[in-house]
């Protein structure tokens, strides 16, 4: 939908208040991913490049934009439906000359996060990348001079003169009693709100006075709202998803992050709840280690669920409001430790107290449905999710008193991609120093774990990787970075099983390790390690993870077929891009492109055309124009007939 003048007059009168209100250089803050006003944004950006006296640093996290379409099948299967997806969301102007490294030299952009891997040959993103954890955003932006906040807010539908910040509230509320410090010392800095008529109202903390906002851009932004799809889940993410699942206590807390790991988590909790039979028998047959088996009947559980868990994620993920609906995410915490106290001790009459919260989340990020469904509760139930302070969550300190009562149990469940046999975590860069997303609140959940009572620290990882039919292991001997030092090591999950690792020797903790990688690797990991006298020379692995094979997993999930959902939170394409997209990840995964062009691999074994006229028709690769098309059309047959069958 084209912006009204009316609107597009009420953006650029903002934009000549905040030039003539504030100093040549405007050190503007943005929300990361969803929050931020790309309307306005676009339109201070568009005037100062013009203005060669005025400067403009952006300090932000996660800038969102349409996927890279690409050429070949890539192009082909994403260019239909990201028109469908993202509509006329508004790009982001600066993200897309960081792309190009052309931003103008008088604006720069630093960010504490990046969407993951999309900035990785940029010169300009890497070289401002400020590397902060989520907790301590707040306080280095307006160390550099912070002069105006900007930020889409969700206007009252009932018109009581308040505005939530609804999506983002994590850095911007604790901003705010900085920069009424500041103001009191005389400083100018502005607050701007930019309402948008579909961004779902949050009650609580997240709701401001509109008389708190500097200026508030009161002609509604009916633009797209960017929207994450649900994705597919593959059988590895399954498994980890279903492992970790065993390790989340019942009465407990739950932080989930994003991604098809955390998807996968969500899937698993609903089947321990749902199909509790099902998903014993699954984990029976898996013959996990006995270490890993006590460590379950120590700290986690298989049960379902009688008190439920509370959740307490920066990301207020779509796969916590699944667990909301299906009664896994139900109990409530207080924000009156007397409360809490009884609470905990189960002597709290609830109906006399309705006010509790299921879920407190810093922002968040999700498919249309996710929008949708918080859109339709009533106030009511939407006072069950307070979005807050990313320091409410993610630290301790501050009424440390209420938050250890409220986050009993806790599991922080987060992912890595790369793992050292010694208990490091690889999160957030390359070890050439590129930064391929950032630290966010990692840290914080591991320094959680190991000091609250009953808490653990969860990491996903994936044991390993193919990419052009190269494979390689994610548990290596050494890396040349580090997210999280081998000192706060803790628990570790893979497809394969869980790793105890919290205050093991280094010689239990390679072989915890070496119990959850791929066989095809574990050879060479204890030979790196006895080299070095990490391992004794007689070392021998249990004989039950001698056999850590794709195909023995793959075998599992056959017998557990309904157990494992492709798109276990909703699916937004169609039945023919399903199996597009999975005959695509499957060939990406075997095959490099431009070898294919070159070797001239085109009698790969495919199946006649007629198969799958569906699927060539919504690629345009129907009717073959020239042997570029030709190959494309075989390349795609041969996916569609290697995937047919996989899910």
């Amino acid at each position: 939908m084209p912006q009204s003048r009316s609107a597009e007059h009420a953006v650029q009168h903002a934009v000549d208040q905040v030039l003539a209100q504030l100093p040549a250089h405007i050190h503007m803050g943005l929300p990361l991913g969803l929050g931020k006003p790309n309307l306005f944004v676009n339109a201070l950006y568009a005037r100062v490049r013009q203005l060669p006296e005025r400067q403009l640093t952006i300090y932000t996290a996660l800038c969102l934009g349409r996927p890279e379409i690409g050429e070949g099948l890539q192009g082909r299967f994403l260019g239909p439906f990201v028109d469908q997806v993202f509509g006329d969301y508004p790009e982001l102007d600066f993200l897309a000359a960081l792309h190009r490294d052309s931003l103008p030299s008088n604006i720069r952009v630093q960010q504490f996060f990046m969407l993951p891997g999309s900035l990785l040959n940029s010169h300009a993103a890497q070289q401002d990348y400020v590397s902060s954890n989520y907790s301590h955003a707040a306080r280095d932006i307006n160390a550099n001079g912070l002069n105006l906040v900007a930020q889409l807010v969700a206007r009252d539908p009932l018109r009581t003169g308040r505005v939530s910040l609804s999506c983002n509230p994590d850095v911007t509320l604790d901003l705010l009693p900085m920069i009424a410090k500041r103001r009191a010392a005389g400083e100018t800095i502005l607050l701007l709100g930019q309402i948008h008529a579909d961004l779902p109202y949050m009650p609580g903390d997240a709701e401001l006075d509109v008389g708190d906002f500097d200026l508030l851009l009161e002609d509604e932004d009916h633009s797209t709202l960017f929207s994450t799809p649900n994705m597919p889940v593959g059988f590895q993410d399954h498994f980890i998803g279903l492992h970790t699942s065993t390790l989340v206590r019942d009465g407990g807390t739950l932080q989930i992050g994003i991604g098809s790991m955390g998807d996968a988590l969500t899937a698993a909790l609903l089947a321990r709840h749902a199909d509790n039979g099902s998903y014993r028998s699954l984990l029976d047959a898996l013959d996990a280690t006995p270490s890993w088996q006590g460590l379950v009947e120590r700290e986690g559980g298989m049960q379902p669920f009688v008190q439920g868990v509370y959740g307490c994620s920066e990301m207020f993920v779509n796969g916590l409001l699944v667990l909301v609906d299906a009664g896994i995410v139900r109990r409530k915490v207080y924000a009156d430790i007397d409360l809490q106290r009884q609470a905990n001790a189960g002597t709290l009459d609830e109906t006399l107290h309705p006010d509790g919260v299921m879920v407190h989340g810093g922002f968040f990020l999700g498919p249309r449905s996710f929008y949708q469904r918080l859109g339709e509760f009533s106030m009511a139930q939407k006072s069950r999710f307070n979005m807050t302070a990313i320091s409410y969550i993610n630290e301790l300190y501050g009424n440390e008193e209420l938050k250890r009562l409220q986050r009993r149990d806790a599991r922080f469940v987060n992912s890595a991609f790369k793992m050292t046999l010694m208990g490091a975590a690889v999160a957030d860069q390359l070890e050439d120093g590129r930064v391929v997303s950032g630290v966010g609140g990692q840290y914080n959940f591991v320094a959680q774990a190991h000091a609250l009572e009953g808490a653990r620290s969860v990491l996903m990882l994936r044991s390993w990787r193919e990419s052009g039919g190269d494979v390689s292991s994610n548990i290596v001997w050494e890396y040349g970075h580090t997210t999280i030092p081998r000192h706060l090591r803790d628990i570790v999950v893979t497809e394969y099983g869980v790793a105890d690792l919290r205050g093991k020797t280094d010689a239990n903790v390679i072989e915890a390790l070496l119990n959850i990688s791929d066989s095809r690797f574990q050879t060479g990991l204890i030979e790196q390690a006895q080299k070095v006298g990490k391992l004794p020379a007689d070392f021998r692995l249990d004989p039950r993870c001698t056999d850590n094979t794709p195909e023995r997993l793959q075998a599992s999930q056959a017998r557990y077929a309904h157990l494992f959902p492709e798109y276990p939170l909703g699916c937004d394409f169609s039945a023919e891009e399903k199996d597009l997209l999975r005959a695509l990840n499957w060939l990406k995964s075997k095959f490099k492109l431009t070898e294919i062009v070159q070797l001239g691999k085109a009698t790969l074994d495919a199946p006649e055309p007629g198969a799958y006229p569906a699927h060539l028709a919504r690629m345009q690769l129907a009717e073959p124009q020239g042997l570029k098309e030709e190959l494309f059309q075989r390349l795609l047959l041969a996916g569609l007939q290697a995937t047919d069958s996989a899910m």
